[in-house]
């Protein structure tokens, strides 16, 4: 006779349980590329996705001009990424929420990061090993995170509760969090873009001049030449550091909850077996 199921094994039922098919979802993948086809209401065109498409064309434009024109680029790229806070409003404001755009907003996000990271490595040669880190750390983290949300029935990746991680509830549930940290980051990248691309930028003097002198000396012509994107690099280098911190943690849980969702599966399978055998006797 099989053994009574203990708490680990009564845990993965409801787990499981509660993974139930709902009425909206898709049998099968024919059947999505069915419904596209039919096209009742045309997602492609919601307008937010259409904020999403400029936003990779604004991407496209700011690489195009990465190596040659500094300004251009960092004024694409910059609206670019402000785009990205408009289309998650329109969306909502609209009631035109989709999961195509939720996937084309963090595609076009980690692809025009890796991008320009992808260019800092060559900048700064010394660093590439750090660049590249960063890369696979923004990569891995966003798709096990984007994956364990699919796995485990949420709407949304950004769906995220304070049992599951209190740091992680508040980075995906305060807007002006979210936007503060993105943004924080992206703006160090381009400072560290534009220090090495800006030909003589003017120091920014005033306060700097005046400061300078009592400052250690191997330090006083850094502080009295101080250029603005050197100082948006200092400012915000620990968002940068804070935000991949964030993406440290999102790997992590996203990787326990993987392992939670294959030890419900396996008990359940051992549950299911040993229930099949009992049958037999």
């Amino acid at each position: 006779m099989p053994q009574k199921p203990g708490s680990a094994t009564a845990a993965s039922q409801a787990f499981l349980t509660g993974r139930r098919r709902r009425p909206s979802d898709v049998d099968n993948a024919k059947h999505a590329l069915d419904l596209a086809t039919a096209q009742e209401e045309n997602v492609f065109l919601f307008v937010p996705n259409i904020i999403g498409y400029t936003r990779v064309i604004l991407a496209g434009l700011s690489l195009h001009y990465m190596s040659t024109h500094p300004k251009y680029c960092t004024v694409l790229y910059a609206v670019s990424c402000l785009l990205d806070a408009v289309d998650g409003q329109a969306a909502r404001a609209l009631g035109q929420t989709s999961k195509f755009g939720a996937v084309l907003d963090m595609v076009t996000d980690r692809c025009t990061t890796s991008c320009l990271l992808c260019f800092l490595s060559s900048a700064y040669p010394s660093y590439a090993t750090v660049f590249q880190f960063l890369i696979t750390l923004d990569f891995s983290s966003h798709y096990m995170h984007m994956y364990s949300s699919l796995v485990t029935g949420s709407k949304s990746h950004k769906t995220v509760t304070s049992e599951v991680s209190r740091i992680l509830w508040y980075y995906y549930n305060d807007p002006k969090t979210l936007f503060f940290f993105c943004a924080g980051n992206e703006l160090f990248f381009i400072s560290l873009y534009l220090i090495k691309k800006w030909e003589n930028p003017p120091p920014i003097g005033g306060p700097f001049f005046a400061l300078a002198p009592f400052a250690p000396e191997a330090y006083q012509s850094l502080i009295a030449n101080m250029t603005w994107p050197q100082l948006s690099a200092i400012l915000t280098s620990w968002v940068c550091l804070a935000k991949n911190g964030i993406n440290v943690v999102q790997l992590w849980k996203a990787s326990k909850i993987l392992v939670g969702v294959d030890l419900a599966e396996r008990a359940r399978a051992r549950f299911e077996l040993e229930m099949g055998e009992s049958k037999e006797e």
